[in-house]
């Protein structure tokens, strides 16, 4: 394997270095790394929309979600102490997988702390790929409060799904390329976990696309970030929400610090309809999608106002195994709906 190059070093901002001038040098880290990801419209789901929807591919990159830009991203800003150390995190999965697969490149020890019911099939994604897995917590707040506490007692580099820079730079670079190559957006939908992508988006957008609406989609069994967002203030609220991508308890002080003054919208839909979403997916869009992939579709779906054209990211591919029983489960449904159309 090929290590991943350093990322040229710039001077801070009063944003912690996230503008638009950071994405465009973190985009020269990644895309050494990974290829630009396709985005399509499809027949099927613009009918069903009301409205041409472009769906950027994330779900195609060598983890299956958009967050390895992130890992990619984060390993070129480390220094070289970093780097030997290595560096531990929390996450539910893509996160962990996006800084395994980025830290085998890099031959830099990962460690990751997961929830005990974090989805078996990508903590063993995860196992795969190199990393140290630490099962321990029963919410990823107190599975994050594991991963520091190990960084403190092995003097390794802590990093938050939320709170990194560069990790924000990287999730960016999506939409960077997705503005690029799609001018004239009327809206883009970005799922929020801990808000990085829809951070990523608001940065970019303020620079290319300034008329175009960026739109948050949370679960509401997961609601920490809108409540945030709407009051200004941090929240923590404990998540039920069943899709694993969603499942963030807490604000983060730096996405929101972006959120806060760029985030034009923030829709809060239920599991159900993100159940639907990833089945339209499947149906209408060839796409295999996990729930916090489909998200924005459910967003976009649950939004009275949206005009086109408009654009949602499938930020993963990752789909566990209740999500692709409910496709199953919602074939019919899907079919007959797309024969009334």
């Amino acid at each position: 394997m090929t290590a991943i190059d350093t990322l040229p070093q710039a001077p801070a901002t009063p944003q912690s270095g996230l503008d638009f001038d950071a994405v465009l040098r973190t985009y020269e880290a990644v895309s050494r790394v990974l290829p630009e990801t396709p985005a399509w419209s499809y027949p099927l789901l613009n009918a069903k929309a009301g409205v041409k929807v472009t769906v950027k591919h994330e779900n195609v990159q060598p983890t299956g979600a958009f967050k390895v830009r992130g890992g990619v991203a984060l390993m070129a800003a480390l220094s070289p102490e970093e780097r030997r150390r290595g560096v531990v995190t929390a996450s539910t999965g893509n996160h962990a997988q996006s800084l395994a697969w980025a830290g085998a490149r890099s031959e830099v020890p990962v460690t990751v702390v997961v929830p005990v019911g974090a989805p078996a099939r990508k903590v063993a994604a995860v196992r795969a790929l190199g990393a140290r897995v630490v099962v321990e917590g029963e919410t990823m707040c107190e599975s994050l409060a594991h991963a520091e506490a190990l960084s403190l007692a092995e003097g390794i580099r802590m990093v938050s799904p939320g709170d990194e820079p560069a990790i924000v730079l990287g999730h960016a670079t999506v939409y960077l390329e997705l503005f690029r190559r799609h001018p004239g957006l009327e809206a883009v939908y970005a799922p929020v976990g801990s808000g990085s992508g829809a951070a990523g988006a608001c940065l970019v957008r303020d620079a290319l696309a300034p008329g175009c609406r960026v739109i948050g989609v949370q679960s509401s069994a997961a609601p920490a970030a809108h409540r945030a967002w709407r009051s200004g203030e941090p929240a923590t609220i404990h998540s039920r929400t069943r899709v694993a991508g969603l499942a963030v308890g807490a604000s983060f002080t730096l996405t929101q610090s972006v959120l806060g003054r760029s985030l034009n919208d923030f829709i809060l839909v239920d599991d159900d309809a993100i159940q639907d979403a990833v089945g339209l997916m499947a149906t209408h869009a060839h796409t295999l999608a996990e729930g916090a992939g489909a998200a924005s579709l459910a967003g976009l779906m649950a939004d009275p106002t949206r005009q086109g054209p408009c654009a949602i990211v499938c930020t993963g591919g990752n789909a566990d195994d209740h999500e692709l029983a409910g496709i199953s489960a919602g074939a019919g449904v899907g079919t007959d709906a797309t024969l009334s159309c």
